[in-house]
């Protein structure tokens, strides 16, 4: 049985950089994720939420290993990553891309693309792989089996395509979903139950997601917690209903202000300005100094150009990295 007080997974410190060109012994770096820390635990979501560029889905492809950190630890159940085999660690660890289309290859049915994994993990042997296909595709609800496993994902919906991508996902019976923005390529009128699914796995199956996303009112409804990412660096976080109603920075009050909620607007113990969005997430080659949102930043003062402000802990876990925060 799972202990759903004890961290899965526990990131601290992640720094990843990426070479930009060569100009001999003054190479450039791009500073897609600095300093980065949290955890994820069983039998809950996580949402990493920020502008597109702002480095959540680096932070989930180092997660993945797919990247490897510059700097910074991952444990795994209290053990270093770096100490587990890639095979292993990806048998525990598994990633969910945003376009269902481009993650699936084309050629493949969804019987072939489900058994490589069945089989590659030793979930399965030649003879008894189609046995397990059924199950796999029904805890996804793409039922009767039957009728989806010949098919190709040119025959699929984006809905069912993503739902084919969760379930290869599944074959290898992780303990951590990275779902990098898994609704965005979606239809609307689709993407809750692709939310609802998800909600199902992690409450039957004590899986610990990580749910990246641009789209803080999301992120409130299916997660317990939210943390906020801005050009590479987290700036608050805590439980989403904390974060969502009491925002304390000016880029969480910024993303709120543009994402209507009707919930929200009817509460009137919300405290949300309303603020001018302006500017774009700043070059990660040669990013601003002190806090990297000054440019931006309808409160910013000179303390916030020079130092980048320490994490300030608040009440219930919210927790912000501001200068001019109002309690």
């Amino acid at each position: 049985m799972k202990d759903v007080n004890t961290p899965i997974l526990t990131v601290q410190g992640l720094q990843k950089y990426f070479p930009v060109g060569s100009f001999g012994i003054r190479r450039r770096y791009l500073r897609a994720v600095e300093d980065v820390s949290f955890s994820l635990y069983p039998g809950k979501v996580t949402a990493l939420v920020g502008e597109s560029g702002s480095g959540k889905t680096t932070v989930a492809r180092v997660l993945a290993r797919i990247y490897e950190p510059t700097a910074g630890k991952i444990s795994l159940n209290g053990q270093d990553a770096r100490s587990i085999s890639q095979r292993a660690y990806r048998r525990r660890v598994q990633m969910i891309f945003q376009d269902p289309f481009s993650s699936l290859n084309p050629a493949n049915s969804v019987e072939y693309t489900l058994s490589r994994p069945l089989l590659a993990h030793g979930h399965a042997t030649f003879r008894s792989v189609r046995q397990h296909l059924p199950n796999l595709l029904q805890r996804v609800s793409l039922t009767p089996a039957e009728q989806f496993m010949k098919k190709h994902p040119h025959e699929l919906s984006g809905g069912q395509r993503q739902r084919v991508a969760i379930a290869r996902a599944l074959a290898v019976k992780p303990e951590i979903l990275l779902a990098d923005e898994p609704v965005s390529m979606l239809d609307v009128s689709i993407r809750l139950d692709i939310l609802n699914l998800m909600t199902q796995l992690k409450e039957e199956e004590k899986l610990a997601i990580l749910f990246i996303t641009h789209d803080i009112a999301s992120a409130r409804y299916f997660a317990e917690e939210t943390l906020v990412m801005y050009a590479g660096q987290m700036v608050e976080g805590g439980s989403s209903e904390e974060v969502t109603q009491q925002p304390k920075h000016p880029y969480t009050q910024l993303l709120l202000s543009a994402a209507p909620d009707p919930d929200r607007l009817a509460d009137p113990s919300a405290e949300i300005p309303v603020l001018p969005a302006r500017g774009e997430i700043p070059s990660l080659v040669h990013p601003p100094s002190g806090c990297r949102f000054h440019p931006r930043c309808p409160i910013a003062t000179q303390v916030c150009k020079e130092q980048f402000p320490q994490r300030t802990e608040l009440e219930n876990g919210h927790w912000v990295h501001c200068h001019n925060y109002k309690r």
